[in-house]
């Protein structure tokens, strides 16, 4: 079901273990002429491309692409009580977690009469991408919007593909969040000329472009954010989910059997990965699977991932190693379940989320621990960070001299401007000294 590594023995070098960590097949560059294509079709024809690839993928030709507020308020009417009430509850999560990521504004003052200060400004505009698909994913609407609203995004569009099922429109599960969020501009419209909508607007729709674009898709979906990156900021280019697991034989085998069929549900590209210094509970683990996948609703989904290159048991000396193993790795979600977490943790550097001990499993970072699930994959965690508020947040420096610091160092302004060949710079500096 699942693929063994033996690293035992062996003393491999970072960029050896970068050859050597399981990765899927999935390439987002092979999508890429597809996606501009679709792309280029939206930025021409508007509402009517929109309406030919929802026709053409989704199996329905949408009548109205905004989704009017009357149907938000009674999609949020409709809400399962329990299901509103784990959406109140990880909205409220995810805002107080978000907070801790807006810096304050700071101002230095390198000397007399010249400060810098320091300030954090949002994006005017953000677009969110809500897939559809496999499943339907209210958890991203609360992980997406939410940072963007405490960083003071004035203006939210939330896109979705138009869903078959329930007439062309979005799914209602998915409009009840954006409504408990106050979203009132939705479009049941998705893939990548959704993002070619975002990226350059659709005057038709009164879709304006937005500043940054985020959220999770398909390999055509990351594709043609690529595309518009540079017309607009993106979070990231996402492929299918990660888990990798480093447990010694003190861990609860069944716990990590489940974990590992928790993520591997998503998708058959879903890579699960158990790193572990035991032969016998690697062993352990895996006769829980054998046992556990046949059990689960998405089994042939679940089988697919696990025994796919890209998911793995890995065999290493002792802890140390499997640190090494996961840092190479940079896995999207990182669990750590042995007898000694924080020494684990002290060695770990690249991760996108790290859930530590047996009471927390991604699937509490995936709705209400209150951090954000939307991830770096594909090794991106080694060095790019997950969805924040700052995702939406722009540092800028705004400069305050006054002519006595200006004097100060005008000298070696000159004197720099002047070895780099750029006189004229000296000069700017010198036309405001001379100034009665």
């Amino acid at each position: 079901m699942i693929q063994t590594t033996d690293l035992r023995g062996l003393a491999p070098t970072h960029a050896q273990l970068l050859d050597l960590v399981p990765r899927s097949h999935a390439d987002v560059g092979a999508a890429t002429d597809a996606a501009r294509r679709l792309v280029d079709d939206v930025r021409e024809r508007g509402a009517a491309a929109l309406r030919d690839q929802a026709a053409r993928f989704d199996g329905v030709r949408p009548d109205a692409l905004r989704v009017t507020t009357q149907t938000i308020d009674e999609a949020v009417a409709a809400l399962d009580p329990l299901v509103k009430e784990a959406l109140v509850e990880s909205i409220a999560r995810v805002t107080q977690a978000s907070r801790a990521q807006v810096p304050a504004p700071t101002t230095t003052r390198p000397a007399a009469g010249a400060t810098i200060e320091q300030r954090w400004q949002p994006v005017t505009r953000a677009g969110v991408y809500v897939p559809g698909g496999k499943a339907v994913y209210p958890s991203s609407v609360v992980m997406n919007v939410v940072p963007a609203q405490v960083a003071g995004v004035s203006s939210i569009a939330l896109v979705s593909p138009a869903q078959r099922e329930h007439g062309g429109g979005v799914h209602p599960v998915i409009l009840g969040a954006a409504g408990l969020l106050g979203i009132d501009e939705v479009y049941a419209i998705g893939g990548a000329g959704a993002i070619g909508a975002l990226a350059y607007g659709v005057p038709e729709l009164e879709l304006e472009p937005v500043q940054v674009i985020t959220g999770p898709g398909n390999n055509f979906v990351a594709a043609a954010k690529q595309l518009v990156r540079g017309r607009v900021g993106i979070d990231s280019v996402a492929g299918a989910t990660e888990i990798l697991v480093i447990a010694d034989d003190s861990a609860d085998a069944t716990l990590v059997a489940v974990d590992l069929i928790s993520q591997a549900e998503h998708d058959e590209e879903a890579s699960a990965v158990l790193v572990t210094d035991s032969a016998r509970f690697a062993e352990a683990v895996v006769s829980e699977l054998t046992r556990l996948v046949p059990r689960t609703l998405s089994a042939a989904r679940v089988r697919t991932a696990l025994s796919g290159r890209q998911s793995a048991v890995v065999l290493v000396d002792d802890l140390r190693q499997a640190a090494a193993f996961s840092n190479a790795y940079g896995p999207e979600h990182l669990e750590v379940q042995t007898r000694d977490d924080d020494a684990v943790l002290a060695d770990i550097t690249d991760a996108g989320a790290i859930f530590v001990g047996p009471d927390t499993p991604v699937s509490l970072g995936d709705y209400l621990a209150g951090s954000n699930h939307v991830l770096p994959t594909s090794g991106q965690s080694r060095f790019s960070s997950g969805l924040g508020a700052f995702t939406f947040l722009r540092p800028q420096q705004i400069v305050r001299y006054d002519a006595e610091a200006l004097g100060a160092v005008a000298e070696r302004l000159v004197a720099l401007s002047n070895a780099e060949l750029l006189p004229a710079h000296g000069e700017a500096v010198a036309a405001r000294l001379s100034r009665p």
